[in-house]
């Protein structure tokens, strides 16, 4: 089950390292490498994008840009300039923002045109003045933003749609939102298969947005199933790309999402068990593979990395009991005593004395 792509639904997979999952055709993404409490320094070059609106690129994306009505999925941390104060973090709440350029709240339209200025990929900050953002009043519920904040955002514009009427999600029948996310996912695969690995999670982050959690609730009978269809073999496509670009936490994190819903999944067991073993989780990874050998007994990937596991651990073994036998030294064996000559000569002495004495003794008696 290594890494390929789920394409119809099997089991974890035979030998070769094409894993994705493309099985039949609520939201998460890679938090940027940083605390996230202030805004992130960059010395790339200041963009002026309006009089109001300037941008530094943190990392470069690729294809083209959004244009007017694109529905653009971004996520996005925000700050207040004067007080770097964080008030909106889509990371952490794991929900990206849908954007419908041209159709944006008023105050948006300062990130609208940061936005507009990006690449699918692309990560920048953008600071953006208050008349473009929450304005002379500011906004006093949620977000709490004070009265004229300039605001420094950083963002990410995971991918976009090219609607020609920009229709959002919510005005799309459920039928039409499974689809657009199974066409996501298609491309995904796509990419994978070009060992293009994060350009594959953003079509399947984008996939799995058409689907967020208040969308899955709604849901029942045949549309849930067929939702699901879609859903769960996306999270499981983005834990093996996060395997193959060593981002173990992040797979773990995917295949706890697919777990939660299918405690029994394979594949999710699988991967799961993968980048725990990849992190030292060694008693973890064991549950995890032996669970998904239980299910699966013949899938020789899952055979095949508990031999791997176990060979590992025979390894550490040998390693430690070496480094303790380094520390500890070998056993001292018990050191033969030394005569003492002149304490038996001594003890020799007050015995032969005792004696003498004894018999004077008896003598006079």
């Amino acid at each position: 089950m290594e890494d390929e792509v789920e394409q119809q639904s099997q089991l974890v997979g035979e030998d070769g390292e094409n894993d994705i999952v493309t099985e039949k055709a609520a939201f998460t993404h890679e938090e940027p490498h940083q605390d996230g409490t202030t805004p992130p320094k960059s010395d790339a070059e200041i963009e002026v994008l309006h009089e109001k609106v300037t941008k530094q690129i943190i990392k470069e994306g690729h294809g083209e840009k959004p244009s007017k009505y694109s529905t653009c999925f971004v996520h996005y941390r925000a700050w207040t300039e004067s007080t770097q104060h964080k008030f909106e973090d889509t990371w952490l709440e794991q929900r990206p923002v849908e954007l419908v350029l041209g159709k944006e709240k008023k105050e948006m339209e300062g990130l609208r045109i940061g936005i507009s200025s990006m690449k699918s990929g692309e990560r920048a900050l953008i600071h953006v003045g208050w008349e473009l953002g929450y304005g002379k009043e500011g906004s006093f519920s949620f977000p709490n933003v004070p009265p004229m904040a300039d605001i420094i955002y950083e963002a990410e514009l995971i991918g976009f749609d090219e609607t020609k009427e920009g229709k959002p999600r919510s005005d799309m029948t459920v039928e039409e939102r499974i689809g657009a996310a199974d066409r996501r996912r298609m491309d995904g695969n796509a990419l994978f298969m070009e060992d293009k690995p994060e350009e594959a999670i953003q079509q399947y982050e984008m996939a799995i947005a058409y689907m967020g959690d208040d969308f899955m609730f709604q849901l029942f009978g045949k549309y849930h199933d067929m939702a699901l269809a879609v859903k769960n073999p996306c999270h499981l496509n983005m834990a093996a790309c996060f395997i193959k670009l060593k981002q173990y936490e992040d797979a773990i994190m995917q295949c706890g999402i697919v777990l939660a819903e299918d405690g029994n999944n394979v594949k999710a067991l699988y991967r799961r068990g993968k980048a725990r073993a990849e992190l030292g989780q060694t008693e973890a990874a064991r549950e995890d593979l032996l669970k998904a050998r239980k299910y699966a007994p013949t899938d020789k990937a899952i055979v095949r990395e508990l031999q791997l596991l176990a060979e590992h651990e025979k390894v550490v073994y040998q390693k430690q009991k070496e480094m303790y036998k380094g520390i500890l030294g070998p056993r001292p064996e018990p050191k033969p005593q030394k005569t003492n000559w002149l304490a038996f000569f001594f003890q020799w002495l007050v015995s032969l004395f005792y004696r003498i004495f004894n018999r004077k003794t008896q003598k006079n008696e």
